[in-house]
């Protein structure tokens, strides 16, 4: 589910004082930011859900097993802001963090991934701004994930707007791996040891296999073959 709209008091925590000395005003500019997030988020959510209907009808099976949609925290935004050393504002927001609204495609197969991501880059609404494919080149950690920074316009009763998306494809076993390590690693009032990082280490390189595995088993059934 979307994150509900951010009140005045979580705000006024986050952003300096010169920033919403017109508190109202920023407030409301803020919220409205917001907003456009979201709808853009309902943009590319319903894509992929028009695709995986689509797929689901030609294939006989859904590519997708699960969507989330988040949008980041004002604190987060903030902290992402100052440690590359953007002034704190709404227009810093729109041009320097990618990330503001993310969604997560989770799928059942490897080639699910790539294929939904190509069905979607090639509608004409959409431009790519950024690629990075940590399922071909995984993170030192073990990490994998297909992630993409997309523009897609938002129609509002007087005006077209153009917002940022990121977007994460990945496959059933990376999404577990990448959510029990989150976790792990993120416990409060725990020391991740390099013997911790070492063990979450081969686990992703058993996801990786599992991934393979059950690809291997995919093309012995011969669904979507002639994908």
């Amino acid at each position: 589910m979307i994150n509900r709209e951010i009140k005045g008091e979580e705000i006024s925590n986050v952003f300096t004082q010169e920033a919403i000395n017109n508190s109202m005003v920023f407030f409301q500019k803020y919220n409205k930011l917001m907003s456009y997030y979201r709808c853009a988020l309902m943009e590319i959510e319903t894509k992929f859900n028009v695709l995986n209907v689509e797929f689901s009808l030609r294939y006989d099976r859904n590519p997708i097993n699960g969507i989330k949609t988040r949008l980041k925290k004002p604190m987060s935004i903030k902290q992402k802001l100052e440690k590359n050393s953007y002034p704190l504002n709404l227009d810093s927001i729109e041009s320097h963090v990618n990330d503001v609204a993310g969604i997560r495609v989770v799928c059942s197969f490897e080639r699910d991934v790539y294929m939904l991501a190509d069905a979607l880059l090639k509608q004409d609404d959409i431009r790519l701004v950024n690629r990075k494919d940590y399922i071909a080149n995984p993170k030192p950690n073990g990490y994998r994930s297909l992630h993409l920074i997309v523009e897609v316009p938002i129609f509002l009763a007087h005006e077209k707007k153009i917002m940022k998306v990121e977007i994460q494809l990945r496959t059933i076993a990376m999404d577990s791996w990448a959510s029990l390590e989150h976790q792990l690693r993120y416990k409060k009032d725990f020391e991740f040891t390099d013997n911790m990082a070492n063990e979450l280490y081969e686990c992703a390189k058993l996801s990786e296999q599992l991934d393979r595995r059950m690809d291997d088993l995919r093309k012995l059934t011969q669904i979507d073959n002639d994908l």
